[in-house]
């Protein structure tokens, strides 16, 4: 417990600098591993990463696997880990609450709760309900022995429910419930960023694109950076590079740009 009580406050103190990091997300512990390597400060886990890596859907993952995943991923490091835990594996407070426990038991330092809710009529729950999820699972982080950093998730970019205003209203109505960090992934523009940043008081993360870079971002004021499933999907879209050049073409040309065996060993340690 000692050891994840630091790794605990360091995660904290991440958020508290004026520079933004970089949170990458690793699917499996040898990306996690690699991810250390290259000098990241902390980790998180990727939902869609994982369940893509079991040739799953997004989303087709249960808790128990999804928490046996974490505690690999916490124990193959020394660094911070949170972890994408979706809509929290149920609808009712209570679940998600017993969520936010076993998976700080299972060695992560904090965690994202969503509200999206799986249905795609009804794709987001209704704030009161959404409000009450975040709380519940605040309440179940401060009672832990170590700060477990809680951030909440406004879907309605992912769930084809793009309202500005809406977004705003629940980011801040989960801070309010008690969230350490909120997050709206898909926001678009800076523009969209720079109105969520003056709404909100705590740290935000911003899910990263093409459009952003890190600096532009940090001297926005944003403290966090992820990455999702696009590590992931970065590596399988080179190994599908690569299957479709040997399928049509009968060639190898992509082992060139591989990175070499003993490079990866030499990583590995």
């Amino acid at each position: 417990m000692n050891n994840q009580l630091e790794k605990a406050e360091r995660f904290r103190a991440l958020h508290a600098r004026r520079d933004a990091f970089i949170l990458p997300n690793p699917w499996d512990r040898g990306s996690a591993r690699l991810l250390a390597q290259a000098g990241f400060e902390a980790l998180a886990t990727t939902s869609a990463g994982y369940a893509f890596s079991l040739g799953l859907r997004d989303n087709a993952v249960g808790r128990e696997r999804m928490l046996a995943h974490v505690a690999e991923l916490a124990s193959a490091t020394e660094l911070p880990l949170s972890v994408d835990l979706e809509n929290g594996f149920g609808h009712d407070p209570e679940t998600v609450a017993e969520t936010i426990r076993l998976t700080a038991s299972a060695g992560a330092v904090g965690g994202s709760i969503e509200d999206a809710t799986g249905d795609p009529a009804h794709p987001l729950y209704d704030l009161d309900r959404a409000v009450m999820r975040i709380r519940a699972a605040a309440e179940a982080a401060r009672a832990l022995p170590f700060p477990f950093t809680l951030t909440a998730r406004a879907e309605n970019f992912l769930v084809g429910k793009p309202d500005l205003d809406d977004v705003i209203a629940r980011l801040r109505a989960y801070q309010e419930a008690g969230a350490d960090v909120l997050y709206a992934p898909g926001l678009q523009s800076h523009e969209q960023i720079d109105a969520v940043l003056r709404a909100l008081d705590r740290p935000l993360n911003v899910l990263a694109s093409a459009a952003f870079d890190r600096a532009t971002l940090a001297h926005m004021g944003v403290r966090r950076i992820s990455v999702g499933g696009a590590l992931t999907r970065a590596a399988y879209g080179a190994l599908l590079r690569a299957a479709r050049e040997m399928r049509e073409r009968g060639t190898f040309e992509f082992a060139k740009d591989a990175v070499s065996h003993r490079d990866i060993e030499a990583m590995l340690g």
